[in-house]
């Protein structure tokens, strides 16, 4: 084999593995819904627990057909978690709570919504409209899980948080016009 020839098999080999030692870019998720595309970019390296629990309920359909069930304009817009019908899904264990990873609730990231319970989140999930800061991790604040933030369809979360409101049965600030997650899925 000529000095050429072996030089260029070992440059592409060193590319091969180069390649192979590259991190994975973050999952994405995309939300279709009957306002349009979200798609959310996932920080596994952050809030790993987290993403793991977010991209097991949405490989497992649990997010199709749910609805964005509460919709504060100038705050956040949550959803994961009910029916159309307002009947709330089954859901796996809460996880621990991950809101000191360092990533902040600011206009366009995805947090877990929880009860008082720092470790409460299950599948419910909100998108800040603003910079929250009062949801962040602080001392005697345990905070909300920020895990990703919308890539694209910034304009749709911006369209479901200008939909009329009002109170059904027990809940308020629910959409008068169900917007539905018609699919969620982890983004090729």
């Amino acid at each position: 084999m000529n000095l050429s020839v072996a030089l260029l098999l070992l440059s592409v080999l060193a590319a091969g593995q180069a390649a192979e030692k590259a991190p994975a870019a973050n999952p994405k998720v995309v939300f279709h819904t009957n306002k349009g595309d979200i798609t959310i970019e996932l920080d596994p390296a952050k809030a790993p627990k987290t993403v793991e629990n977010f991209l097991a309920y949405t490989q497992s359909g649990h997010y199709d057909g749910t609805i964005f069930h509460r919709v504060i304009p100038g705050f956040v817009i949550q959803g994961g978690g009910f029916t159309a019908e307002m009947d709330q899904k089954q859901t796996k264990p809460p996880i621990v709570n991950e809101a000191s990873n360092g990533l902040k609730n600011v206009r366009g990231s995805l947090s877990m919504a929880r009860t008082s319970d720092p470790n409460s989140a299950t599948s419910q999930f909100f998108v800040n409209l603003v910079d929250n800061k009062s949801l962040d991790a602080a001392p005697g604040n345990p905070g909300y899980a920020v895990f990703g933030h919308v890539v694209a369809g910034l304009e749709v979360v911006d369209a479901i948080a200008k939909v009329a409101t009002g109170t059904r049965g027990p809940f308020q600030n629910v959409p008068l016009e169900p917007v539905v997650v018609k699919k969620a899925e982890v983004a090729p």
